[in-house]
Formats: C-alpha cells, sequence, structure tokens
C-alpha cells in the first residue's frame, strides 16, 4: 500500500510517478510549504517584536526581576495573583552575551540559576523611600531577644466539640499588626497577668 505524506499526497488508485516528475513536484511541494512556515514566522515575530524593548545595563547596575504567577505555587509569600510581578533590586555582576545578564542573588534564592534574560530585568531607580530602616532590637548574651506582649487587639470564643474556649488576639513586641497572634486566654492571664488588669 502506497504510503501518503504531504509532498505526495493523492488517491491510492492514482498511477505511480517515477523519474524527475516526481522530484520536480517533491521540491515544488517543499518550497510551498517552506514559503508558509516563512510567512508564520514573520508574523509571529512583527507581534513579538511589538512588546520587546532594546535595554542594556552595565555592571553595578540595580535591577528588579520579574518572576511569573504559576498556578498552585507560592512564592515570595503570596499567591497567584497576590505575588508580587518584581521582586528586589539585585546588582548586574556580569554580563553574558547581548541579552543576558549574571545576578547576585541572596542565599534564600541559590537554588535558582543566577543568569537572566533581559526580559525578565527592569531598571531600577533609586528612591530613599524606598530604603526602610531596620528596628534595633535589644539582645542578651546568647544573642537572642524575648518576645513579650504589647496589647490585646481582639477577643473571641471559639467552640469545640465539649467547650467553648476564649481567645484573644495578642501583639507582641518586635512585631507589626499583621504578625498578631491568637493565644488562649487562659494560658496568657497565667503568665502575662499585667495584659488583663484595667
Amino acid at each position: 500500500m502506497k504510503c501518503r505524506s504531504p509532498l505526495c499526497w493523492r488517491d491510492i488508485s492514482e498511477t505511480i510517478i517515477l523519474g524527475p516528475q516526481l522530484i520536480e513536484e517533491t521540491t515544488k511541494k517543499v518550497r510551498e510549504i517552506q514559503a508558509k512556515i516563512q510567512a508564520a514566522q514573520n508574523r509571529q515575530k512583527s507581534c513579538a517584536n511589538l512588546k520587546r524593548r532594546e535595554e542594556e545595563f552595565q555592571v553595578g547596575d540595580k535591577v528588579l526581576l520579574k518572576v511569573s504567577a504559576t498556578k498552585g505555587v507560592m512564592r515570595f509569600g503570596k499567591k497567584r495573583k497576590l505575588s508580587p510581578k518584581y521582586i528586589e533590586p539585585y546588582e548586574i555582576l556580569q554580563g553574558i552575551g547581548n541579552v543576558a545578564y549574571r545576578l547576585a542573588l541572596p542565599m534564600d534564592l541559590s537554588k535558582v540559576h543566577d543568569v537572566f534574560n533581559v526580559s525578565q530585568l527592569r531598571r531600577y531607580i533609586s528612591d530613599k523611600s524606598h530604603v526602610l530602616q531596620p528596628k534595633t532590637i535589644e539582645l542578651d548574651q546568647s544573642l537572642t531577644y524575648e518576645e513579650r506582649p504589647v496589647r490585646i487587639l481582639d477577643s473571641k470564643v471559639r467552640s469545640t466539640s465539649k467547650k467553648d474556649v476564649k481567645i484573644v488576639k495578642v501583639l507582641w513586641s518586635n512585631q507589626e499588626t499583621e504578625e498578631a497572634t491568637w493565644e488562649a486566654e487562659d494560658e496568657m492571664i497565667k503568665k502575662y497577668p499585667e495584659l488583663f488588669e484595667f
């Protein structure tokens, strides 16, 4: 049975073409296919070039790194839509070719390859308001510090199958309001009675 291919697509009942006529027909179809592939590539290139930007960076420049939101994957503390589009300003260590750069990544990103395409980078324009001053924390001799409750933010009753438990939302020292935790009220009264004295 005759094998059908895009080059020689005809009914099985047709007579077989041999010799120069087959080569000529095959060459004609190959050129036709190449022309269609070239047209598709040109169309895709014209669309891609609208979004492409020519940008060069120097060694020592600061850049923001673009991270893509992946479904079901938590990156940098947030999930999907809430995850940041660009993270941290990183310093460029070396240019590799015309379109790739090596970045100085921190230790928590040591598993990530440190070379990125220019399309994943955006120039960082420094602003003094972006610099946050760290809080000073008093450390003891063993280089640790103790978290102490500052105040009670909220309280509610949680019902379990056997009993109702009163819980309180506690703001701790050296932490922000968003980091407040829910604790059992009776345990907090035992440990820190001064919080409940009005």
